[in-house]
């Protein structure tokens, strides 16, 4: 038997738990949690694979099973619950370590929107869990700039809420970077890590740095509030699309702009820039 440990990541086909289960690879045994197999396999990823819901605790336990870790990471602040089941059925299964992905607006006492209050719920039960644990509190993933590639595709347009309003936007790539440290290297437990890009950067100026680096012009359309609620509304339900624009405000008034360093305490380098992440990802915009 393999003497690295078992590391199961749920939320494996998203923005970091991709680049989780990419980084863990060499360095432990992965499993990964699904709801859809063939999405995974579709992102090359090629771990063992077992499909379930958030929702239905028997198949979780099974999921768990012989575990040592598992990277949490759950996106629906409509079912705090989620997170009550993945931790119940890891500490059941016996798994000793839970890493998780958080938000940096937990830290924040004005933040008050539906998100936020659901990230510190999520965070006290873990608190509680009586696992050992790990919270990764990141501000918004550059990655949710590939929300704006067909726009640009198309029109060579960039519409988004607030362009001027400034964030310290992350590499998920970074993220997973500390993750995998966490998951698989011991001195992490019991602590927070706030992580950040190394820069503020506004909607605007990230359409400026798209432009450089497709080598088109590119044009950028500042959305209404009523406007981006529209958009959110086809997609999400009416809470989280308020929450969405709530927290919108708050990036408005200047409250995601400072870039954090435990990144590089962790993994003793620098966090990577808007500019490389987009480099990387050209040809999602192209």
């Amino acid at each position: 038997m393999s003497d690295l440990p078992l590391v199961v990541v749920t939320g494996a086909t998203g923005a970091v738990g991709r680049h989780v289960a990419s980084q863990l690879a060499g360095r432990a045994r992965i499993r990964l949690l699904v709801r859809d197999a063939g999405k995974a396999r579709a992102l090359g990823l090629t771990a063992e694979a077992v499909v379930a819901d958030y929702a239905d605790r028997p198949p979780l336990r099974e999921a768990m099973a012989g575990a040592d870790a598992v990277f949490v990471v759950t996106a629906n602040p409509l079912r705090p619950e989620h997170d009550e089941n993945l931790l119940a059925a890891a500490r059941s299964a016996g798994v000793r370590h839970a890493v998780k992905i958080s938000w940096l607006a937990v830290a924040d006492p004005a933040a008050d929107d539906l998100i936020a209050r659901w990230n510190r719920q999520s965070e006290q039960v873990l608190h509680a869990s009586g696992l050992d644990w790990t919270v990764l509190r990141l501000r918004s993933p550059m990655s949710n700039t590939l929300a704006w590639a067909p726009a640009i595709r198309r029109e060579g347009v960039v519409r988004a809420l607030g362009g001027d309003a400034r964030t310290a936007c992350v590499d998920p790539r970074d993220v997973a970077a500390v993750a995998v440290r966490a998951l698989t290297e011991p001195g992490h437990g019991g602590r927070t890590y706030a992580l950040t890009g190394p820069e503020p950067l506004s909607p605007r100026e990230q359409t400026r740095v798209l432009s450089e680096v497709l080598e088109r012009p590119l044009r950028f359309v500042e959305l209404t509030v009523d406007q981006a609620l529209e958009g959110w509304r086809g997609k999400l339900p009416e809470p989280v699309a308020r929450a969405l624009a709530e927290a919108a405000a708050r990036r408005g008034a200047g409250d995601a702009v400072r870039p954090e360093d435990s990144l590089t305490a962790v993994t003793g380098r620098a966090a990577g820039t808007f500019a490389d992440w987009a480099a990387d990802h050209a040809t999602h915009f192209r």
